[in-house]
């Protein structure tokens, strides 16, 4: 009796151990972003940030690190033809989609047949118009033959658009994919409640062993800059972006969270719709360049985090141009105007892609300083879907758009989705984002050109004499380029801001 005793008491200890012992913790992370998405679907998304939320369970054929170097992700391998026409790619075998299906040569076939085809009326479509055809040689080789050389191919395949979609997610849902993703990707979609969150959890048939190290993520939209900060004080966030500049300082002091400052490749701007009056007289154009001071933009708007742009492409970015910096100069500015038939300024509006508090001090500074020449100017500050259907979504002839202030990224990290998608005649909304409608038949070809020579040199002639037509045109009034600001959690590790805004979190782990 006393033995049985003694082992009922036993047991009832390690019982009650095991007991006081918590639940092993998930690896839950909640990510405070600055707006809201528009699409799932990475193919028709015109925003970084949908794509970059796209990248939990998407993957491309090819993709970028945290320093956006080229890196093989569902591709193994891949050739080129002498001529630049014909691409045969060796992909990755055993990896599955997360509806359980095979990723193979016929899965690339139908994804790049969506991509090229203009009838599908896809947001990224001239990334893929290049494509004549697409063959599945066998289970794990695909060709691609290009109608003419495109020498940025790869780097396009490795954008966030070239996601790899699952063929029979797509048969099943059709022009509805953006809200029922399936991919390849470490995560699975979860759950999308269109005003507040996006969380995908881990997909446990992941092809890379050992990954993904976090058991879900979920996307948050906050627009408010100070409320974003917040909310990791608080742990409601584990991680930010963008962290409002004028509160860096303040979270560079606190114990709970790291402060990172990053390089980009983001250029701020406002462009100017050059088909309607008076932004159509090349003087107004430039007038409106002399009467903003980027100096003082930078302190009262990104409170030292951004540098006045030089170009019109971030100096980061291969075959980029800098140019001698505008000077703030009202005076010639007002001298300007007057030459231009508008000696008392004018009436205008200017809109906004963002909302946040950072892209509203941007909007105020603007205002002031055109009133100070004369111009007085309306200023609204859009969320995504009313960018969507106000700006992407209209053509020339129906958009109301004159000066818009907004950024750009080239996710494939090369100049020609740096000056195509904003400058080329063929890019004007709803195709893409030339929002300043901005059409020069030099530029045009010279673009088409720098695609089809694979000889840098060439190249580089190329995108210099597009470069310094675009800048003396003045489609633009170029701003600033910016530096990343982000924060996170001291316990989270591996989750980064990439220099075009987008993120990368392979890596990232809750200790």
């Amino acid at each position: 009796m006393i033995k049985a005793s003694h082992n009922w008491l036993l047991t009832a200890g390690l019982l009650s151990s095991v007991a006081a012992v918590p639940a092993w913790a998930a690896k839950d992370i909640t990510v405070a972003v600055g707006s809201n998405f528009t699409t799932l679907d990475p193919y028709d998304a015109n925003d970084t940030l949908s794509q970059a939320v796209a990248k939990s369970f998407y993957e491309g054929l090819f993709g970028f690190d945290k320093n956006m170097k080229l890196k093989n992700v569902l591709a193994e391998s891949y050739q080129v033809s002498p001529d630049g026409l014909t691409y045969t790619i060796k992909l990755r075998p055993g990896v599955k989609f997360q509806d359980g299906s095979d990723f193979n040569a016929e899965a690339v076939k139908v994804n790049l047949d969506r991509a090229s085809n203009p009838e599908n009326h896809l947001k990224r479509y001239n990334l893929f118009d290049a494509v004549a055809k697409t063959e599945a040689l066998d289970a794990h080789t695909v060709k691609i033959t290009l109608s003419q050389p495109f020498s940025a191919f790869i780097n396009t395949l490795a954008s966030p658009a070239a996601a790899m979609i699952s063929p029979t997610a797509l048969k099943k849902y059709g022009k509805d994919i953006g809200f029922h993703p399936v991919g390849t990707g470490p995560y699975q979609f979860d759950a999308w409640n269109q005003t507040d969150f996006v969380k995908v959890k881990k997909f446990s048939d992941y092809w890379h062993k050992g990954y993904p190290k976090l058991d879900s993520i979920t996307w948050r939209p906050v627009v408010d800059n100070n409320t974003r900060a917040a909310m990791l004080q608080t742990g409601e966030a584990t991680f930010a972006f963008p962290i409002p500049y004028e509160q860096a300082v303040l979270l560079e002091k606190s114990n709970k969270v790291d402060l990172v400052a990053t390089p980009s490749i983001m250029q701020r701007y406002i462009s100017l719709n050059v088909t309607r009056k008076p932004f159509d007289n090349p003087k107004v154009r430039e007038a409106l360049e002399y009467a903003i001071n980027r100096q003082a933009l930078v302190k009262v708007a990104f409170a030292g985090y951004a540098s006045p742009a030089t170009g019109i492409v971030p100096p980061a970015i291969q075959f980029s141009r800098s140019y001698p910096a505008i000077q703030y100069n009202p005076a010639r500015a007002r001298e300007l105007l007057k030459e231009a038939g508008f000696p008392d300024g004018f009436t205008t509006t200017l809109w906004s892609s963002h909302n946040h508090s950072t892209a509203q001090k941007v909007l105020q500074f603007t205002q002031q300083q055109l009133a100070q020449v004369g111009i007085k100017v309306q200023v609204r500050a859009m969320d995504a879907g009313l960018r969507s259907a106000e700006v992407e979504g209209k053509g020339q002839k129906e958009s109301d758009v004159r000066m818009f202030y907004t950024g750009w990224s080239a996710s494939t990290g090369e100049a020609n989705w740096a000056l195509t998608p904003l400058f080329a005649t063929t890019s004007w909304p709803p195709a893409i984002f030339n929002t300043a409608f901005y059409s020069n038949k030099q530029v045009d070809q010279d673009l088409e050109d720098a695609l089809k020579t694979t000889d840098n040199e060439k190249k580089a002639a190329l995108y210099k004499d597009a470069q310094d037509r675009i800048w003396n045109d003045h489609p633009w009034i170029p701003l600033v380029v910016e530096k990343l600001v982000s924060a996170k959690s001291k316990n989270l590790s591996g989750f980064y801001v990439m220099p075009d805004t987008a993120f990368s979190f392979d890596e990232a782990d809750l200790k």
